[in-house]
């Protein structure tokens, strides 16, 4: 049967593809040349540490071999903010998610060296892989670190904290999870805020209307040092899941 009859005879199968195909996307795919140290972790550590998308619910305990929080990082980068704090927080479980696969190799390359056994990586979309793979009420936590501030206008649709993706958290973050923000754009920040001081599943962990000191745990990255001596701002928002 082919696929035009196939949708001819389904029109909520015919939907559901439209509205996959109209999703809006918060990044552009952007594959750089991989090195040849990052290739050669990808080969030696993507059969242990990479996760790959399917319609089945991830079993944390049987992935990590163990019971323990878990926290997602959407868009990791070069992943050594997360790497840092596996390192520094081995009680907990982390599962990182960035489309560009030099990230990626350099991430396994920093669990190979570090001997790291508490993260997970997905090289794919974030919000399939929260729809496939994530169990409802299931994380302590989402980070989204300085994502891709999308700064002009006609832009900022495209921008990943929207209340569509803020709603689709809230049913995979356990109640009292946090869903932590930080970006370098002030008016990225005040987006953020205005999002989630909406979201009714959430509470600030401030005052309304307020930011959150940098807590301990998210590294200072050498990006955002270097902004700080040219008087950059950086705003972190931290909401906590209350329903």
């Amino acid at each position: 049967m082919s696929e035009t009859t196939k949708t001819e005879n389904n029109p909520q199968t015919e939907s559901a593809q439209n509205s996959l195909h109209r999703r809006i996307k918060s990044f552009v795919l952007r594959q750089g040349r991989l090195s040849a140290s990052q290739q050669q972790a990808i080969d030696s550590q993507w059969p242990t540490f990479g996760l790959e998308v399917s319609n089945e619910p991830l079993d944390f305990n049987a992935v990590f071999g163990r019971d323990a929080p878990t926290i997602v990082e959407i868009g990791f980068g070069m992943g050594t903010s997360l790497a840092a704090m596996a390192e520094a927080h081995p009680e907990q479980n982390y599962i990182g998610i960035e489309v560009h696969r030099p990230g990626v190799g350099a991430l396994l390359k920093l669990i190979e060296e570090k001997g790291l056994t508490n993260i997970r990586i997905f090289n794919h979309d974030a919000i399939d892989v929260l729809a496939k793979r994530i169990p409802k009420n299931s994380l302590s936590a989402v980070y989204l670190f300085f994502p891709d501030p999308w700064h002009k206008t006609r832009h900022h649709k495209r921008r990943i904290v929207q209340p569509a993706f803020v709603k689709t958290l809230a049913e995979h973050l356990k109640t009292g999870g946090h869903f932590h923000m930080a970006t370098d754009w002030e008016n990225y920040a005040e987006h953020m805020m205005e999002v989630m001081s909406a979201a009714p599943d959430f509470k600030n962990t401030q005052a309304p209307g307020h930011y959150t000191p940098r807590p301990d745990y998210r590294p200072l990255t050498k990006f955002e040092q270097r902004g700080h001596r040219l008087g950059h701002g950086v705003w972190d928002l931290i909401f906590e899941k209350i329903s």
